[in-house]
């Protein structure tokens, strides 16, 4: 049997220190060894939170957040529909003569194709908002393409329009991304406003968006949650009917988006005149 000799902890200590102090190299060694892993990992992850959530990030796929500087033009993009409160903010925009851009879900739009077709023929753009709302960073390659395919052949199906923009749920984009847009066409629209309207009343929400709002803003809102058959935005609503009068006052035109080329730039669709009535988009 070999017995060891313990050392005490002070003496074990002040031994590996004059080893360090004597060979410098070996520190060094050490120190590059935990740390340039730790540093590349950080880094590692830094980028790809960039890649996925950054608005101006274009890392995984062609996309912009906000519109060509010098102009006071804007949008006003609506996440989630068609839901049963859509009708209503077509209505409200009906009447403020506003045209917006409403990124859809393709699960909604075959539950409810008659509110799809209304939102085009509205004269609104709309866009691919995927097929069931999921986080795409943690879905496969495999679901991510199947989730854009699948709402872009509803969309196609229920409004005879197809889809040239895309926002990703929840503002996560995926890395499958970045082949599969320029596939089916399609650029990624992020937001430079957002007003956290699933969790604040209507006063909030205005609030939120007149304070931030300047020229080129994309202002993101909701007219549904998620892919549920029934859901309550008359906070959102309400918030519309503020917002709209009093960026209008201080100059802003709001236009829907239309096709961007390549993400290069990110012009706006020719204003076709004023949204047609309700009793045209009923029929």
């Amino acid at each position: 049997m070999v017995l060891r000799t313990s050392v005490p902890y002070g003496r074990r200590n002040r031994r590996r220190r004059g080893e360090l102090h004597r060979s410098p190299r070996a520190a060094a060694a050490r120190i590059l060894a935990v740390w340039v892993p730790a540093a590349l990992s950080a880094a590692a992850l830094g980028g790809v939170a960039y890649a996925a959530a950054w608005p101006s990030s274009r890392l995984w796929g062609p996309g912009f957040h906000r519109l060509p500087g010098g102009t006071n033009d804007i949008a006003l993009t609506f996440d989630d529909g068609p839901a049963s409160g859509t009708p209503d903010f077509l209505d409200a925009l009906d009447a403020l003569d506003v045209r917006g851009t409403f990124f859809v879900c393709g699960r909604n739009v075959v539950r409810s194709p008659d509110i799809a077709r209304a939102i085009v023929e509205a004269g609104h753009a709309i866009g691919n908002h995927t097929y069931s709302h999921p986080k795409l960073p943690i879905c496969s390659p495999l679901r991510v393409r199947r989730e854009l395919v699948r709402t872009q052949h509803a969309i196609s199906e229920a409004t005879g329009v197809r889809p040239t923009l895309f926002r990703p749920p929840y503002g996560l984009r995926s890395p499958a991304l970045r082949g599969l847009l320029p596939e089916l066409g399609l650029v990624c629209v992020h937001w430079t406003v957002i007003g956290n309207d699933w969790k604040r009343d209507a006063a909030e929400i205005a609030s939120r968006v007149l304070r931030r709002v300047r020229k080129g803003a994309i202002i993101c809102l909701h007219d549904g949650c998620g892919t549920d058959a029934r859901c309550d935005r008359s906070q959102t609503l309400e918030a519309v009917r503020e917002i709209v009068p009093r960026l209008k006052d201080r100059g802003f035109r709001f236009r829907p988006l239309s096709a961007v080329r390549g993400g290069e730039r990110n012009p706006l669709a020719e204003d076709p005149g004023r949204p047609t009535g309700r009793s045209s988009r009923r029929q």
